[in-house]
């Protein structure tokens, strides 16, 4: 094989990414994990952190230096200019690591962007095969509420400061539905991964 396969994997909050994203590893995928990825540009020490203190105030901090994401989260959900500015910093920062990323891979690799912001970061433009994990919306706030503790506000409010599934399924050139049982996805994400080493 010669350069790399480029696969943006994204999907809403909820939908079940991260056990597409793990499963693809299991067959052999590189992944490169944008939400991981995101910790590391906020470490502290880190000019990331630093910007993102001078525009919120240093009480996005924790009491050990580093980046109280609860804090941060309660003003950029809450406001869309706040959510903004935020990416302006991070944005940037995650894209130049994730190329670091892939390039390590090396040639003839399969390398999945696991990215729950493709769409918002017009990152899907740059990949070779675009797969959008879907549920309807009442899927994903059903599953917010059970495993993660949230309200039904917050998980919508969560769910809103996302990309639409309209959007994704616009940029998208296979979709995972994943309302259905484990086993059914690890058909799906079998078959996709066919699909992908092959080409």
């Amino acid at each position: 094989m010669g350069t790399a396969v480029r696969v943006g994997l994204t999907g809403g909050i909820g939908s079940g990414k991260s056990t597409v994203s793990a499963l693809l590893r299991e067959h052999g995928a590189v992944v490169i994990d944008y939400d991981l990825i995101a910790r590391e540009v906020v470490e502290p020490g880190s000019p990331g952190l630093a910007a993102i203190v001078q525009r919120f105030g240093a009480g996005v901090l924790a009491a050990d230096g580093s980046l109280d994401r609860p804090a941060l989260g309660a003003i950029v959900f809450s406001e869309e200019s706040a959510r903004r500015d935020l990416e302006a910093i991070t944005h940037p920062a995650i894209r130049e690591l994730a190329v670091r990323r892939e390039t390590e891979a090396g040639p003839g690799a399969v390398v999945v962007h696991d990215n729950p912001l493709l769409v918002e970061m017009g990152a899907y433009a740059d990949c070779d095969v675009v797969v959008v994990v879907d549920v309807p919306v009442q899927v994903q706030v059903d599953r917010l509420v059970r495993d993660r503790g949230m309200s039904v506000d917050e998980a919508q409010a969560r769910i809103g400061a996302q990309a639409s599934r309209d959007d994704r399924a616009a940029v998208a050139d296979v979709v995972v539905d994943n309302s259905g049982s484990l086993q059914e996805l690890t058909a799906a994400v079998r078959d996709l991964w066919q699909e992908l080493s092959v080409r």
